[in-house]
């Protein structure tokens, strides 16, 4: 039986979020981000145009959205689908790996939401030792 070559350097990345050139960081930044997490949420249920998402995140401004979107379009998060109609149609979906990512958030979302009533006594509990 004759030996296999040796491949050589393995092509294969190995992700590491806690090194600071690791692509995986740059991605948890940009979707954990305070636009991050409400864009990918806000996607969840289903295509939205950049209006109807914008008004269901309040407090965003379009340019915010506009480059929130922009990253998550980068990253393979985030589909952008342009119609050519007059005028132009263009709508936002999560790709699979949205959907993934969003379920994470969902879970997390509703973590945070149920334990306001916790944080909020720990919030005047530290603000009254002051």
């Amino acid at each position: 039986m004759a030996s296999q070559p040796d491949p050589g350097p393995s092509a294969e990345i190995i992700a590491d979020v806690f090194q600071r050139g690791c692509t995986s960081r740059h991605v948890l930044e940009t979707v954990t981000g305070r636009w991050g997490v409400l864009t990918v949420a806000g996607l969840r249920d289903g295509a939205i145009r950049f209006n109807a998402l914008r008004r269901r995140i309040d407090g965003v401004s379009e340019k915010m959205l506009a480059q929130t979107l922009q990253a998550l379009e980068r990253d393979g998060i985030v589909i952008r689908e342009a119609r050519a109609t007059l005028p132009p149609h263009v709508e936002y979906r999560l790709s699979e790996l949205g959907e993934r990512i969003a379920d994470r958030l969902i879970g997390l979302i509703e973590v945070l939401e149920d334990s306001v009533p916790e944080v909020s006594s720990a919030q005047r509990d530290y603000d009254a030792r002051d």
